[in-house]
C-alpha cells in the first residue's frame, strides 16, 4: 500500500470493524469497512473506490479448524471474484496466495506448472482460493502470486524464529535442520505484486502454471536460516537444538489443546507441524525474474538485518 501511494495511486482498503487502521491512516488509504465473505459489500466498495486493480491479500495463517481456514481462504477469493465480475469496469484481480497451495518441493525447487499438493489444511485452503479464481479465467483479468516464507518488519511469524535465537541464542530444527526453504523480504514481495499486477499474465481456464508466480528471493536450510538471523541480530551462531518428528508431531498437539483453552488459534498446530515435518519448501522464481524483470533490491542478509532491527527499535526482542 505505502508503495502504490508514494507513487501518486488512491489506494482503498478494505478492513473489519475490529481492524487497527493508525497506521492505514497515516500512510495515506482511504477505509471501506467490510467482510471479505460479504458479496455484496465487496461490490459496493469496488464500485465506490473505481478499482482498477484489487489486490487480494486478505487470509487467514492461523485458524482454529479447517472450516475457518476454507471460509475465509477460499470462499472469500470466490466473493472477491464475484464483485469484481459485477463491475461496470471490470478490474485486475490480483490474488496472493502461498507456497503451502503448491505443497513442499523435494530436491528440486517448485515450478508454477508443477501440480499442486498441498500437505495442510492452510495450503489446502490457500489452494482451494486459487480454485475459486479460475473459475473466472477469461471473464475477469487474474493473477496469482505465491510467495514463499515471508520475513519484515512487523512481522509476528518471523519473530517467533527470532525471539529464541535474540534471548536465549537457541535455534530449533527438525532432525538434521538440513531440509532448505525459500524466503522473501516483504518489501520484495510487494514490488512483485505490483508488477504481476501490471504486466503479469493471467489465468486461463484449464493453463497449467499459466498467470501464477512464484516469489522467492533465496534459499536456506534450516541451520543457515538460524545462523543468518544471529548474524542479523550481531550475535554468534546459535546453538542447534534438533528435535525429533515424534517429538515435534507433540508440540503440534499442544499448540492445538492451548488454543482450544485461550480460544483463539496459536503459532504453534499440529496443522503447521504437518507443514515441518513434510521435507524442503522452496521455489523457484525464474518466471517472475524473466517476465516481470522482477529481483530482490537488497540481500538477503540485508533484509535480515533490517528485520532485526525493526524488532529491537519496536522493543519487540
Amino acid at each position: 500500500m505505502r508503495l502504490l501511494v508514494a507513487r501518486g495511486h488512491p489506494v482503498s482498503c478494505l478492513v473489519p470493524p475490529t481492524s487497527h487502521v493508525k497506521e492505514l491512516l497515516a500512510a495515506g488509504a482511504e477505509l471501506v469497512t467490510g467482510d471479505v465473505n460479504d458479496r455484496a459489500g465487496l461490490t459496493r466498495a469496488i464500485a465506490l473506490s473505481d478499482a482498477r486493480v484489487v489486490f487480494h491479500l486478505a487470509g487467514l495463517v492461523r485458524a482454529m479448524s479447517a472450516q475457518d481456514f476454507m471460509r475465509v481462504n477460499a470462499e472469500g477469493v470466490e466473493a472477491v471474484a464475484a464483485a469484481c465480475i459485477e463491475q461496470v469496469r471490470r478490474p485486475v484481480l490480483l490474488l496472493v496466495s502461498s507456497l503451502a497451495a503448491a505443497g513442499p518441493s523435494g530436491e528440486a525447487p517448485k515450478l508454477e506448472s508443477d501440480p499442486p499438493l498441498p500437505v495442510s489444511d492452510y495450503g489446502r485452503s490457500k489452494f482451494a482460493g486459487e480454485q475459486a479464481a479460475a473459475r473466472y479465467a477469461g471473464a475477469l483479468p487474474i493473477t496469482i502470486v505465491r510467495p514463499c516464507a515471508v520475513f519484515g518488519a512487523g512481522d509476528r511469524g518471523t519473530y517467533e524464529i527470532f525471539k529464541p535465537v535474540a534471548r536465549s541464542g537457541i535455534h530449533v530444527v527438525r532432525g538434521h535442520g538440513d531440509q532448505r526453504i525459500s524466503l522473501v523480504a516483504v518489501t520484495d514481495l510487494v514490488e512483485c505484486i505490483v508488477l504481476a499486477a501490471g504486466n503479469g499474465e493471467r489465468l486461463v481456464p484449464n493453463g497449467s502454471g499459466r498467470g501464477i508466480y512464484f516469489a522467492s528471493a533465496a534459499n536456506l536450510s534450516h541451520v543457515e536460516l538460524g545462523v543468518a538471523i544471529a548474524h542479523a541480530l550481531g550475535k554468534r551462531s546459535p546453538r542447534i537444538v534438533r528435535l525429533p518428528g515424534g517429538l515435534m508431531r507433540l508440540a503440534g498437539v499442544c499448540g492445538d489443546v492451548a488454543s482450544r483453552i485461550r480460544r483463539r488459534p496459536g503459532w504453534v498446530s499440529s496443522d503447521k507441524i504437518s507443514e515441518l515435518l513434510a521435507g524442503s519448501w522452496t521455489c523457484s522464481s525464474e518466471k517472475a525474474r524473466r517476465q516481470l524483470g522482477w529481483s530482490p533490491a537488497a540481500p538477503l542478509a540485508d533484509r535480515l538485518r533490517e528485520t532485526a532491527q525493526w524488532y529491537l527499535d519496536a522493543r519487540w526482542l
